[in-house]
């Protein structure tokens, strides 16, 4: 983009976005899952920092006040109509959990507007356990139980190696109570929305559909997917890379993972 928008705030169709970076190049993340979808704080945006050397990263996530029966093909449908009305495409995507599935239907649908993508930690499907998972998050936030919410999502997220996680499953109670009470939507409409969309999200039938080049990027570990999931995706996927990391979980952090997608997206 030839202007630099702010550091946080909405496009003008609506989606919320956090900017990171001023790199000479436009990379956008297709966001997981929030429990709203609004501008989110510093401290959740700083993922894909080691990519703002060469890019201008733009977090994105759906359109707050989501309509009932909103499909992940109308959330595609709402960032074909950013990108081509805000950037200059194709432009490199990473879609993230929940962004990963949307990015799946966006890039079948609009291979124009896609010259690299990353499939961060998502697949074409999510497992069992997760759309449970997923679903007792969406009826806590239905009750406006959001300590419980963010309990779920947060246990979910503990990390696989054990010092860490002996550590975490002491402080991730405290840090669900403290959330709970002080960072959550009036409404958990836009969450069971989203969630509702992708419990019915199988996409392996048209993954042949996708043309565009792809990386796969995930932990063996993921609570939300399996490993064969990510195989599978990988492998539907024509000419698509597969990049799997023992003792990882959601998402797939490291090193390794930065190189990765670096050498990928160069």
């Amino acid at each position: 983009m030839a202007d630099k928008k702010p550091r946080s705030g909405y496009f003008k169709n609506g989606l919320p976005y956090n900017r990171t970076g001023d790199g000479p190049r436009d990379l956008i993340v297709f966001q997981g899952l929030y429990f709203e979808n609004k501008p989110q704080p510093i401290l959740f945006t700083r993922t894909y920092k080691f990519l703002t050397d060469r890019y201008t990263v733009y977090e994105v996530l759906r359109k707050p006040g989501l309509p009932e029966g909103y499909t992940l093909e109308n959330m595609a449908d709402d960032y074909a109509e950013l990108i081509q009305a805000e950037f200059k495409p194709p432009v490199d995507i990473i879609g993230l959990s929940t962004g990963g599935s949307i990015a799946q239907v966006f890039a079948a649908k609009y291979p124009d507007l896609v010259r690299r993508l990353v499939l961060h930690s998502s697949a074409y499907k999510l497992s069992e356990p997760a759309r449970e998972i997923q679903k007792r998050i969406a009826r806590q936030g239905s009750e406006r139980n959001w300590i419980g919410a963010y309990a779920w999502i947060l246990d979910s997220i503990l990390p696989v190696q054990q010092p860490q996680r002996l550590l975490l499953q002491f402080v991730f109670p405290l840090v669900a109570w403290v959330m709970g009470l002080t960072d959550h939507p009036m409404s958990a409409s836009d969450l069971v929305i989203t969630v509702d969309a992708e419990d019915r999200f199988n996409f392996k039938n048209h993954l042949t559909d996708i043309r565009v080049p792809t990386l796969v990027a995930a932990g063996i570990n993921d609570p939300f997917y399996t490993e064969a999931l990510f195989r599978a995706t990988a492998a539907g996927i024509p000419g698509a890379r597969l990049a799997l990391y023992p003792n990882m979980g959601h998402p797939a952090l490291g090193r390794q993972f930065e190189t990765d997608v670096r050498e990928f997206l160069a």
